[in-house]
């Protein structure tokens, strides 16, 4: 049984084993019920029936400083029904009922720190549990069992009405109705049998069949306590709970998760792992276990050795598991505490870092035994095999030790490929206006109605002012101008061709890389022509290469989101592509970490991959990490935090293992990571450091911290601090000449930008001059 279950786990789950880092709140510890085995909920004499809200909040506060997800709010059923000093204390604090209470508690919690609400609040009404669920991530009611004759006069539950079985089922039926993400369970050990547990798991079965929402199912061995009732009561053995544990996984779906208390089982709980156990529960660095103070839970470091004994990874979870984390499941405000704290797979974050931000110190790589599956899909890209999506997507879930194998792997690949140089461009980013028809809920750099409170004014550049920037670039050494603004509602393709003319008039030297697709695109429909003839004037123009922004991720059902009115996944592609056709190199970029997941990255490589493979038109693959800051949706709470800093390691290695042979440089960008970002990337596959940037904007408008531009020479000491040797290159990576180089490095300070106010004028007036 316990093989079959164990199988089972890791088809459904794969290698990740999770846990929930929580503090508990044992918000009341009185209970009407009177269940013979329990020591949480009884009266204590001098002491409060509540915790006050400033207890609620410092235990929660603790637990945010902790590095806690869940804060776990513990109570007995309605204890206002049985005793006095619980109604008083009600009154005192101005509440009708303790579910009342517990809403506005579970409020402070959420609004005050962050932590994320999981009540298990006992038998409640409809209206409570819908209450509760607009302040909470998600609920829970152990079954327990469905043997009614425990509740008999000298069984376990006599006088505990709430423990009634059609009771507790009718209430995780309502739970499922209500699409309350839930937690139920069994207790085992408190007089049924093992017949009875089966019927109470076909209960549960068919529950979730029907409405979907049971996340998790606790078999919880029943540990005997002093001055209860069952104080000598026998206690099941270590086999009988893992044969309840292999049976639960035998007869629960699949997508329902399996967890046992690991405090319950002291020395023994690595052997739950055995039995079919795909999360460990919500273990606290800084509360105890109120319903087992006598327990105390493992260390995490134990339960990450007994994990990677077992060839599995621990990974830290949400209260709510990945599947439940948006609509109809979530009530706006957890969806976006959820969305907060959870990083692109709906587990928890591992840092508090965003992009843009400072990076702070790093933990040790965790060292341990490499997941076979990654080794053999690693060797395959290595040997240029072309990885498909499910082996791609497996890489960017990958976690611990296999993490550190996939950035070893894909640095070792980058020095056979591109030696120990790393690649820079000399060039000044020149966004000609912020103004921008389209309303993509990521962008904090462009303006248009109602935009107003975001970074900046709203300007449009006269063409005086982005001849005067192109001269000065070329002065300070740079070989490239950037050109790339907002869709312009009375921008045309002729605008473009002007911009073009303006810069070849005022330096016919320098390389232009500028228009990303949806530019190209505009300006073509604009003028009625087809995308090569237009791609044709703008090169005659003197357009050099493309920038392959736009891109965001290639993946419709993302797209739909966050750009909705936007360029889709096949205009994008048929853009680049017409782009290739008549001599234009293009980079090709993916901005990640808001709404998307490793299968959106893992389609976005592939069509990369695919289109380098017909064309040879890439010159280079960015990752771009999401600065949610300033963005609308980050300002919405409408998305994550941006990728976590594991993430941002794995995109740059897991595209230049996917991307090989057919895309060889991979650029990590500065402006995004800093200086220590930049050299972790450097050390897992990136070869590139992209451009100096006189003039970065975009993404300091999004709430980047890092700077408006790295000069040739901090580039370059940047990158022998990195133990690699900087090679300044051209836009399409051809040499530099000598007295290039010498301006680079005796520049003058970039003198103050001028940024021409927008004004008023009819399509057929010219642009500002």
């Amino acid at each position: 049984m316990m093989a079959r279950a164990s199988a089972l786990r890791d088809e459904a789950f794969g290698q990740h084993q999770s846990w929930s880092p929580k503090v508990f709140i044992p918000l009341t510890q009185l209970c009407r019920d009177l269940c013979h085995y329990c020591t949480f909920s009884r009266p204590r004499p001098g002491q409060r029936a509540y915790m006050t809200p400033a207890e609620v909040l410092a235990v929660a506060r603790e637990g945010a400083s902790a590095g806690c997800a869940e804060a776990l709010f513990t109570l007995g059923d309605k204890p206002e029904l049985r005793f006095d000093s619980a109604r008083r204390e009600l009154a005192e604090l101005g509440y009708a009922t303790t579910i009342d209470y517990l809403e506005a508690m579970c409020r402070l919690v959420l609004e005050g720190t962050g932590l994320i609400p999981h009540v298990n609040a006992g038998i409640m009404t409809r209206d409570e549990m819908t209450r509760l669920k607009a302040v909470s991530g998600s609920q829970g009611l152990m079954l327990e069992t469905v043997a009614d004759r425990l509740g008999d006069k000298g069984g376990p539950h006599y006088r505990s009405p709430d423990k009634v079985p059609a009771v507790r089922l009718a209430a995780i039926r309502l739970a499922g109705e209500l699409k309350v993400p839930f937690t139920t369970g069994l207790l085992i050990g408190i007089g049924e049998t093992r017949a009875e547990r089966i019927k109470a798991l076909l209960a549960i079965r068919e529950l979730h069949l029907e409405y979907g929402h049971i996340q998790e199912v606790i078999v919880q061995n029943f540990r005997a306590k002093p001055r209860t009732p069952m104080a000598d009561a026998q206690e099941p053995s270590l086999d009988e709970l893992l044969w309840t544990i292999a049976a639960a996984r035998l007869i629960l779906p699949a997508d329902v998760s399996l967890q046992a208390p690991p405090n319950l089982s002291d020395a023994s709980f690595p052997r739950l792992l055995e039995a079919g156990i795909n999360d460990w529960g919500g273990v606290s660095p800084v509360t105890p276990d109120h319903v087992n103070p006598e327990r105390p839970w493992p260390a995490v470091d134990k339960l990450r050795a007994a994990t990677e004994a077992a060839g599995r990874r621990l990974v830290a979870r949400l209260p709510a598991y990945p599947a439940f984390l948006k609509a109809p499941w979530q009530d706006i405000a957890p969806r976006r505490a959820l969305l907060a704290q959870s990083d692109s797979a709906g587990y928890a974050r591992q840092d508090t870092w965003s992009p843009g931000q400072h990076l702070p110190i790093q933990p040790e790589p965790i060292s341990g035994q490499v997941n076979p599956r990654i080794n053999r899909i690693v060797a395959r890209a290595v040997s240029g095999q072309g990885i498909d999506e499910d082996e791609i997507e497996a890489l960017f879930h990958a976690r611990g030790a296999d993490v550190e194998h996939i950035c070893a792997s894909a640095n070792a690949l980058r020095r056979a490929v591109n030696g120990d140089e790393v690649t820079f461009v000399v060039n000044r980013n020149l966004n000609y206006t912020n103004i921008c028809a389209y309303k993509c809920s990521f962008c904090a750099f462009s303006k248009g109605r109602g935009a107003e409170s975001l970074r900046g004014a709203p300007y449009d550049l006269a063409m005086s002012e982005v001849a005067r920037r192109v001269t000065e670039a070329v002065a300070r050494g740079g070989t490239e101008v950037c050109m790339q603004g907002g869709i312009h509602p009375s921008y045309t393709g002729e605008t473009y061709l002007g911009l073009l003319r303006a810069v070849k008039a005022a330096q016919p030297s320098i390389h232009i890389h500028a228009f990303s697709p949806l530019e190209v695109r505009h300006g073509a429909q604009t003028l009625g022509l087809g995308l090569e003839d237009y791609l044709t004037l703008l090169k005659d123009a003197g357009l050099g290469s493309l920038p392959g922004t736009a891109a965001e991720i290639l993946d419709d059902e993302v797209r739909d989101v966050i750009c909705p009115d936007k360029l889709n996944t096949a205009e994008w592609l048929d853009t680049i592509k017409a782009a290739h056709r008549v001599g234009l190199r293009t980079t090709a970029t993916i901005m990640f970490g808001h709404v998307d997941n490793p299968r959106h990255w893992a389609r976005h490589l592939i069509a990369i991959r695919e289109l380098q493979q017909r064309t040879r038109g890439f010159t280079e693959f960015v990752p771009l990490p999401f600065v949610p800051m300033e963005s609308p949706m980050g300002l919405k709470g409408e998305c994550r935090r941006g990728p976590t800093f594991r993430e941002v390691r794995l995109m740059h290695a897991v595209a230049r293992l996917a991307l090989h042979p057919h895309l060889t440089s991979i650029q990590v960008s500065w402006v995004k990571l800093g200086t220590e970002g930049v050299k972790a990337c450097l050390a897992g596959g990136a070869n590139d450091l992209g451009g100096t940037l006189m003039d970065e904007s975009i993404s300091r408008a999004a709430g980047a911290a890092h700077g408006q531009e790295l000069p040739p020479s901090e580039m370059e000491e940047l990158i022998r601090a990195a133990g690699r040797t900087p090679k300044q290159r051209t836009t399409l990576y051809g040499a530099v000449d000598d007295l290039t180089l010498a301006r680079g490095r005796q520049a003058a300070p970039l003198t103050p930008v001028i940024l021409t106010p927008p004004r008023r004028r009819s399509e057929k007036e010219p642009l500002n001059v």
